[in-house]
């Protein structure tokens, strides 16, 4: 059984990867979840994780946010120096929210029928606000969860937020049919399979 530690940003990002881990076709055990609250602490301790990725697979998922391409990103994380092939460091362009979105399926689950939901959720210069307004028409249960107001009508971050996603995503949301339409995803995907693939060689992150 290969073992995998993995690294997140927060409560939803941990969620998304428990989900990739699970739905792998080797035999894999979760032997570290390491999360704080945003990615200053995955930054500051890329160096920990270069040392543990010497003994086993180690997942870093993070968001890209504002910065321009994940090239970038990891350029900045890493520096001059090659990741070790069992570190991988996957970005959700912009937002883990994207990989959300892109499993139309379940996100009709969620919010409901109405709301347009995103064709390509990894263009979205906001997803989570994207999001947000689709919850505006779920259920009242789920809307109470997800959105609260805020002053001048705007719409922000529920404080059921992500004891509601995280409970979706194990439960309905399909990494096969949200990387259908999420680039980022599906090269995350790749990359994990190709870590645990007995024998297998894996490319450079």
């Amino acid at each position: 059984m290969t073992p995998i530690a993995i690294a997140t940003e927060d409560e939803l990002s941990e969620a998304v990867a428990l989900r990739l881990v699970a739905e792998l076709p080797e035999p894999c055990c979760v032997t570290h979840r390491l999360r704080k609250n945003g990615f200053g602490y995955l930054r500051s301790k890329m160096d920990s994780w270069r040392q543990m990725a010497m003994h086993q697979v180690v997942l870093v998922l993070t968001d890209l946010d504002q910065l321009a391409c994940p090239l970038a990103l990891r350029d900045d994380w890493a520096g001059k120096t090659r990741l070790p092939q069992r570190l991988l460091l996957r970005i959700a362009v912009r937002e883990v929210e994207a990989w959300a979105l892109a499993d139309h399926k379940a996100m009709r689950h969620l919010v409901g029928t109405k709301g347009v939901l995103p064709p390509l959720p990894d263009a979205l210069p906001d997803p989570k606000q994207v999001l947000l307004k689709l919850a505006k028409g779920a259920p009242k249960d789920i809307r109470a969860d997800l959105l609260r107001n805020l002053p001048g009508g705007a719409i922000g971050q529920g404080l059921g937020y992500n004891a509601r996603l995280v409970s979706w995503v194990s439960k309905d949301w399909e990494p096969a049919r949200a990387a259908e339409r999420s680039p980022s995803l599906a090269r995350a995907r790749k990359r994990l399979r190709e870590a645990v693939a007995p024998n297998g060689s894996m490319p450079a992150n």
